[in-house]
């Protein structure tokens, strides 16, 4: 930091002692930006903690470097300035976030059968590909299908009391289907799920996570409040079909949500049209629209449709998913294209980077 121009006034700041510390500022490291220029000297006092940064420390070391300075020639402006960490947002109260995890998202539905778990898992491959580290979590205790959808079938194991995931097509994934495979049922109540969710939730080593999906089971019950009382969630996404009695209860499912206070980044339309292989003519069966217009209704984002197509079960239930075919296969463009409208709802909770105060002297 001294030249031969500035180590007389190194020197002089020596002399000036933090009382507090009972060192002085520049075996601290406080004394930055020190330049001369035409008889002004700018200084900046940089505090390395925003507590550190009181008005009567500032105050008592601002009227000390004048006077230490008082005896060194040259110097006709000093322009002095002190910085310091802005001071921490107080945390709201609420559940504390995953260790490394930047997203945390749930994939709902008011009933089953409307593929949910299809697009949680196509979701968390096309998500991986295009980069983000990905987690995704089977928190269909009753119903477990991930393993089966990943091709996973190891049991995974236990290091310094961590349940380490498995890995399928990049993504990290943990299910009950892992834990308890082949046909035994879990035959749990409402405790031992809160339990087993706390255990995935806290007890997995996830690492560092762009994004951890959590595939609900479908409806409204125990799984659903236990989780929203267990971690701050970025969101959620509701899937459903576009018939009547699907829409009936996904509404059920955005009315939860919103409920628990948990943001909507929006709704999924699955099996939303079929292209007959014979004529090539499309066919409604699910019917068409239900999606788009209920998102309308409740005044959340429409996240697109996705058609009903035999190759997306068949690769599900083989282990092969269409989503790792990769963004230029046809079958597997509109799992990214959702894969890019989640990251885009996303990126407005992205964290800033930490805030710097400066005080003028």
């Amino acid at each position: 930091m001294a030249g031969p121009a500035t180590e007389p006034i190194v020197n002089a700041l020596r002399q000036v002692v933090d009382a507090g510390i009972g060192q002085d500022i520049v075996s601290l490291h406080w004394v930055h930006d020190l330049a001369m220029h035409e008889g002004s000297l700018h200084i900046t006092i940089r505090l390395p903690q925003a507590e550190l940064a009181t008005r009567e420390r500032m105050a008592r070391l601002e009227t000390e470097i004048r006077q230490a300075l008082r005896g060194v020639t040259d110097i006709e402006k000093l322009d002095l300035k002190f910085e310091a960490p802005a001071p921490a947002a107080k945390p709201a109260a609420g559940p504390a976030g995953i260790p490394g995890v930047r997203h945390t998202i749930a994939i709902g539905s008011g009933k089953g059968g409307v593929g949910k778990t299809t697009v949680a898992v196509n979701l968390a491959i096309a998500l991986a590909e295009m980069g983000a580290l990905t987690g995704l979590l089977d928190a269909d205790v009753y119903g477990p299908n991930v393993p089966r959808m990943l091709g996973l079938t190891e049991t995974p194991r236990v290091i310094d009391r961590q349940i380490e995931p498995l890995t399928g097509y990049g993504v990290k994934a943990i299910s009950m289907g892992l834990l308890n495979p082949g046909d035994r049922p879990v035959i749990w109540r409402g405790p031992m799920l809160h339990s087993a969710v706390q255990q995935f939730l806290r007890q997995v080593a996830w690492g560092e996570l762009d994004y951890l999906l959590i595939d609900l089971p479908p409806g409204t019950g125990d799984i659903s409040l236990s989780l929203a009382q267990s971690v701050p969630l970025s969101g959620a996404v509701v899937v459903t079909t576009p018939s009547e009695v699907a829409l009936e209860d996904g509404r059920k499912a955005l009315n939860m949500f919103r409920h628990l206070q948990i943001p909507i980044l929006g709704l999924v339309e699955n099996m939303a049209s079929f292209t007959c292989p014979h004529c090539h003519e499309p066919v409604d069966i699910f019917s068409h629209g239900g999606g788009e217009r209920i998102a309308a209704d409740f005044e959340v984002p429409y996240l697109g449709s996705l058609p009903l197509d035999a190759r997306v079960r068949a690769g599900g239930d083989c282990g092969q998913p269409p989503a790792c075919l990769g963004a230029g296969d046809a079958l597997a463009r509109p799992f990214y294209d959702l894969a890019e409208r989640i990251r885009s709802a996303t990126r407005q909770t992205t964290p800033h980077p930490a805030e710097v105060m400066t005080i003028r002297a």
